[in-house]
C-alpha cells in the first residue's frame, strides 16, 4: 500500500487527454498517407505500386509489435516504454519527411510503424486503470474519438496537406503533436506497482514466431488482391508460412514456456474470448465500409480526392457527437443492449450505402454516414467496456495489445476482402450485363443506333461512329457493372454486423467489479 501512496494522485482526465494524443497521432497514420501514394510516387521516382510498400511497411511492424506490447511493458517499464515509442514515432515522422528515396521512406516507415505499435495498447490499459469500473464507459467514449475519428480525418487531412504543401507535411504534421504528448506523458502518467519485471528471460523464439506469422500474414492481406491472391507462388508462399508460424506460436505459448511473450490464457475468460472476436468482427466492417466508400466517390462519382475525403467526414462527425454521450448513458443501461442497437443501426446504415446508385447525391451518402458514425459510439464504448471487465489490473496491458492486434487484423481482412469483393464482382456484372447488349435487344438497339447517329452527325464516318457507340456502350455497362459490385460489398458487410448480433449476450453482462478489482 506504501508503493501506491507514493504515486501522485492525478485527475483522470488529465490522464485521458495525455494517451489520447498519441493514439491520435498513431492512428491518423494509418489512413493519412493513403490520398498523398500518386505524390510520394511521383517525387520519389517510383511507381504508384511501390510507394504503396510504404503502407504496407508500416501496417507490418505495427502488427508484429501490438501483440507484445503488454510484456514490453512489463519489461522494461509502462512509462518508459511509452516515451520510448512517442520519441520514436515523432523521430521517424520526421525522417520520413526527409526520405531523399523510396527505400529510405520504407525503413523509416518500418521504424514508425514499430514505435506506432505500441501507443494504443498502452494508452487503452493506462486509460482502463485510471478510471473505476464504473466510469470506463465514458473513457471508452473519450479514447474512442480517436480510434474511430481518427481514420476518416485522415484521408481528408492528407488530402489538404498535399494539396496546399507537400506530401512531406503528412509526416512533419506529427512532430509538434508528438512533442506535447511526450511531454505529457513524463509529467502526468505513472507506472502502478504492479508494472514490474516478472521474469528476466526474454522469450525469444516466441518473439520470432509471432513477428514472422503476423509479417507475412498482413503482407498477404495487404498485397493479395494486388498479385491475384493464390495464383501468385510469392503470395501462396507468404499464406503458408504465416499459417505455420502463428499455429507454431500458438502451440509454443501454451504449452512449451513459462514465460509467454504473450498470455494466450486470458482466452479462457469467455466474455474476453468472445469481446475480441466481435472486435475482430468491428475492424472488419469498419476499415471494409472506410475503403469502399472514397473508391466509389472518385472512380464512379467524380469526386476528386480532397472532395472524397470531405464526403466522409459526417461519419466522423457522428462518432464525435455520440461517443461522449454512450459514454454518459453506459452507467445506466445494460450494455450488451446497446451494442445489439450499435449493430442493427450500423448494419442499416450499411443497406442504405447499398442503395446508392451511380446518380445519387451528396446526401444520399450524408444520412447513412452520420447515422452510422452515431453508431460507432454505440459498438465501439460498450464492447471495449464489457470485453475488458473481467481482465485483471495486472493483465489490463497483455489483454489491450491482443484487443488492439485482433482489430486491425479485422480491418486488414475487411479490406482485402471488399477490395477482392470489388474486383471479381464486377467482371462478373459485366459478363451479365453484357449478355443483353445484342443487335437482338430492342433497347440495346436504340441505344447504339442513338450513340451511331450522334457521332456520324459530328462528322465521323458511319465505321467509326459504330466503333464509338460500341465503346461508348460498353464503357456504361462497365460502370454500371462496378457499382454493382460496391452494393454487393455493402450488403455483405451489413449482413456480417447481423449475423454476429447472438454472439453478444454469450458476454455477461459488466457488473463494474469495484471491489475485485481494487483487490488486485
Amino acid at each position: 500500500m506504501s508503493q501506491e501512496r507514493e504515486i501522485p494522485q492525478i485527475n483522470p482526465w488529465i490522464i485521458a487527454t495525455s494517451v489520447m494524443l498519441s493514439t491520435f497521432m498513431e492512428v491518423l497514420d494509418t489512413t493519412v498517407v493513403n490520398v498523398s501514394l500518386p505524390h510520394i510516387a511521383g517525387s520519389l521516382s517510383a511507381t504508384v505500386d511501390e510507394s504503396t510498400w510504404a503502407l504496407t511497411s508500416y501496417l507490418v511492424a505495427n502488427a508484429i509489435v501490438l501483440p507484445i506490447t503488454g510484456w514490453l511493458a512489463n519489461y522494461f517499464g509502462r512509462k518508459r516504454l511509452l516515451m520510448t515509442a512517442v520519441t520514436g514515432f515523432t523521430a521517424a515522422s520526421f525522417l520520413c519527411g526527409l526520405a531523399p528515396n523510396l527505400p529510405a521512406l520504407i525503413l523509416f516507415r518500418i521504424i514508425q510503424g514499430a514505435c506506432g505499435g505500441g501507443l494504443q495498447p498502452i494508452s487503452q490499459a493506462v486509460l482502463l486503470e485510471a478510471f473505476p469500473p464504473r466510469d470506463r464507459g465514458k473513457a471508452m467514449g473519450f479514447w474512442g474519438l480517436g480510434i474511430v475519428v481518427a481514420p476518416m480525418l485522415g484521408p481528408v487531412l492528407g488530402g489538404w496537406l498535399t494539396d496546399n504543401y507537400s506530401w512531406r507535411w503528412v509526416f512533419y504534421i506529427n512532430i509538434p503533436v508528438g512533442i506535447f504528448a511526450l511531454i505529457m506523458t513524463q509529467l502526468f502518467i505513472f507506472d502502478p506497482p504492479y508494472i514490474k519485471r516478472t521474469s528476466s528471460r526474454v522469450d525469444y523464439w516466441g518473439i520470432g514466431m509471432l513477428a514472422v506469422g503476423v509479417g507475412a500474414l498482413q503482407i498477404v492481406l495487404d498485397k493479395g488482391q494486388e498479385n491475384d491472391w493464390f495464383s501468385s507462388h510469392a503470395v501462396t508462399a507468404l499464406a503458408v508460412i504465416s499459417a505455420v508460424g502463428l499455429l507454431a506460436f500458438v502451440l509454443y505459448e501454451l504449452f512449451a514456456t513459462d514465460h509467454p511473450v504473450v498470455d494466450l490464457k486470458v482466452f479462457k475468460l469467455r466474455t474476453y474470448a468472445t469481446g475480441v472476436f466481435l472486435m475482430t468482427m468491428l475492424g472488419f466492417v469498419l476499415y471494409g465500409s472506410l475503403v469502399l466508400l472514397p473508391i466509389l466517390l472518385q472512380t464512379l462519382m467524380g469526386y476528386p480526392a480532397l472532395q472524397a475525403g470531405i464526403a466522409m467526414a459526417p461519419r466522423g462527425l457522428g462518432s464525435f457527437i455520440a461517443m461522449p454521450v454512450v459514454g454518459i448513458i453506459m452507467v445506466r443501461f445494460d450494455a450488451r443492449k446497446l451494442l445489439t442497437l450499435g449493430m442493427g443501426v450500423a448494419a442499416f446504415t450499411l443497406f442504405q450505402l447499398s442503395w446508392l446508385n451511380l446518380y445519387s447525391g451528396y446526401w444520399d451518402v450524408f444520412w447513412p454516414q452520420f447515422i452510422q458514425g452515431l453508431s460507432m459510439a454505440l459498438l465501439f464504448v460498450p464492447l471495449t467496456t464489457i470485453t475488458m471487465d473481467p481482465i485483471p489490473k495486472e493483465k489490463m496491458g497483455n489483454a489491450t495489445s491482443i484487443f488492439n492486434l485482433m482489430r486491425n487484423i479485422g480491418g486488414s481482412v475487411g479490406i482485402a476482402n471488399v477490395t477482392t469483393v470489388v474486383a471479381r464482382h464486377t467482371q462478373m456484372h459485366i459478363n451479365d450485363l453484357s449478355a443483353h447488349v445484342n443487335p437482338y435487344n430492342l433497347s440495346a438497339r436504340m441505344t447504339l443506333n442513338g450513340l451511331a447517329n450522334l457521332l456520324a452527325s459530328r462528322g465521323m464516318d458511319p465505321a467509326s461512329a459504330a466503333h464509338g457507340a460500341y465503346d461508348a456502350t460498353f464503357g456504361m455497362v462497365a460502370r454500371q457493372a462496378a457499382m454493382l459490385s460496391f452494393v454487393d460489398a455493402f450488403w455483405l458487410l451489413g449482413i456480417t454486423f447481423l449475423v454476429i448480433i447472438p454472439l453478444v449476450y454469450i458476454m455477461k453482462k459488466p457488473e463494474g467489479h469495484g471491489e475485485r478489482v481494487a483487490a488486485h
